[in-house]
């Protein structure tokens, strides 16, 4: 592996900044085996809590992919790159003393190869939550990612997830935490925020070695024959075209926070160059989820080569590309005036 797709942030070194996020191919040890197989320099685990509705909405699950006509295409390597993926999703099947078990043994796989296995929370019950966290520390897992930030919260059943939405909120979450394990905490915000550099900003300040940002949005996709919503509900949505929403907030929080903030991108990256293009607004590492479970985990190895390859035709470390954009973005205001440009982009015929 190329030294200079090295990336450290916090406590945590990583071989490459490509992290496989947490999703329904990273339930069983083979999936979670072929990304760590596949070259990615982190594997954040599917989440669990101590619910069982959580166990149950994942037995209601549903997904689709649509093209940009809104229309489902195949879930497989042939989708188009241009899809947006919408899910109803719950919480690993496993109860938590055989995914404990589970990924401390492929935790020592992970090792093996130089990459780092994280489990993941998603907050029912803050005690409940601690606890956990507390048995996964003592279990010897290496880091935790702490999941606050859920698309499902109004939708699913009361208790089941968690979209923290107050920064004082957050900071307490993540103070609790903090004081019950002293492992690397990542902190998983959402984006369905105006306020993610402040939700962000509590968390460490609390005491987050790391958040990532931002996930999903919840949204609804009518279907015109039907007449009725695609899947039933309204969805967790992602796709390609939430990059330069996730940009956005990386670029803003590290504007209010400064560079030592350690970011994580998450939420349109489909490739090396995207996960470049989220680096260069503020993010160390980037997390790719969808994408491997529509694809396979062929895309986590295609992403450190594709990377690795633009890092070389400009060179330049990884650690060096952190936050380039982000540093040189302009308000509107500081822009320079351009003389009636407006009329460029006017269709002829509908000028005045």
């Amino acid at each position: 592996m190329s030294a200079r797709l090295q990336t450290t942030f916090g406590r945590i070194r990583l071989k490459n900044p490509v992290i496989a996020a947490a999703a329904e191919h990273l339930i069983e040890a083979r999936g979670i085996k072929a990304a760590i197989e596949a070259g990615a320099g982190a594997v954040v685990v599917k989440s669990t809590n101590e619910t069982m509705a959580g166990k149950d909405q994942l037995g209601r699950a549903e997904y689709v992919a649509l093209d940009a006509e809104w229309n489902p295409v195949p879930w497989d390597a042939s989708a188009p790159p241009e899809v947006t993926l919408a899910s109803r999703s719950g919480m690993s099947p496993l109860g938590f003393d055989a995914w404990l078990a589970q990924n401390v043994v492929l935790d020592r796989l992970a090792g093996e190869r130089d990459c780092l296995l994280v489990a993941s929370l998603v907050m029912a019950d803050l005690q409940a939550s601690l606890d956990l966290a507390r048995r996964i520390e003592r279990a010897g897992l290496r880091a935790l990612e702490f999941n606050i930030g859920t698309p499902y919260a109004s939708q699913a059943a009361k208790g089941v997830v968690t979209t923290e939405l107050q920064p004082s909120r957050v900071g307490e979450l993540v103070a609790a935490m903090r004081s019950a394990v002293s492992l690397p905490l990542w902190v998983k915000l959402t984006g369905q925020s105006e306020r993610v550099p402040e939700l962000a900003e509590a968390a460490f300040e609390a005491g987050a070695d790391a958040v990532v940002m931002a996930g999903r949005l919840l949204g609804m996709v009518p279907d015109l024959d039907s007449m009725s919503p695609v899947l039933g509900t309204s969805l967790g949505i992602g796709g390609y075209w939430n990059l330069p929403l996730t940009c956005h907030w990386l670029a803003l929080t590290r504007a209010r926070l400064g560079p030592e903030a350690a970011l994580i991108g998450i939420n349109g990256a489909r490739d090396g160059r995207d996960v470049a293009r989220m680096m260069l607004a503020g993010a160390s590492a980037v997390g790719i989820a969808s994408p491997v479970m529509l694809r396979g985990s062929g895309i986590l190895h295609e992403a450190v080569s594709s990377l690795d390859a633009y890092l070389l035709a400009k060179g330049m470390t990884a650690e060096a590309l952190v936050g380039r954009a982000a540093d040189a973005r302009k308000t509107f205001a500081q822009m320079p005036p351009l003389e009636e440009n407006w009329r460029r982009y006017v269709t002829e015929g509908e000028q005045g």
